[in-house]
């Protein structure tokens, strides 16, 4: 899923499944040690809940053909919207732009689904570089939280029918 986005470097950013040729390396992906309070420290617990929990679809992140990291979607029937987790870039990648290009795909991979209307997530409060990241993206805060994580939503929006 190549949307034409680059890091800081340059390198094309893209989503991919994950598939029998790459699972290893996603599951490898490890953020930074101070970073393991907000996240797993393996990606491979995400691809787990999404093996076993029905919910989440698991995704690499591609830096050109070099996997860097995880994100997963999953679509809740309770509230209608479309949600993101288990956002991780491997730590020595960080702070190249890798995580914006990944979020940036994310959001236009739910985007073209019809039945998209929001997109939500939640990060600790603590968590200020996903804070920062996530408001220069146009998500706002929507009063309500997810165990103690703040809970974001992007609205998307769509063309009237004529």
């Amino acid at each position: 899923m190549d949307y034409g986005l680059t890091d800081r470097a340059g390198r094309s950013i893209a989503l991919c499944a994950v598939d029998d040729g790459n699972w290893r390396a996603v599951a490898d992906i490890a953020p930074r040690d101070e970073q393991r309070r907000f996240v797993a420290a393996l990606a491979a617990r995400y691809l787990l809940l999404s093996m076993r929990g029905g919910v989440w679809t698991s995704l690499g992140v591609l830096a050109d053909d070099t996997v860097v990291g995880h994100i997963m979607w999953g679509f809740d029937e309770n509230d209608g919207a479309h949600w993101v987790g288990g956002v991780v870039v491997d730590a020595d990648e960080q702070g190249r732009g890798v995580g914006r290009a990944a979020m940036e795909a994310m959001i236009r991979l739910l985007s073209e689904r019809p039945d998209c209307r929001e997109i939500r997530l939640s990060y600790h409060p603590d968590n200020s570089g996903a804070a920062k990241l996530y408001a220069a993206l146009g998500f706002t805060p929507t009063g309500d939280f997810e165990d103690d994580e703040v809970v974001v939503a992007l609205t998307v929006p769509r063309e009237p029918v004529a």
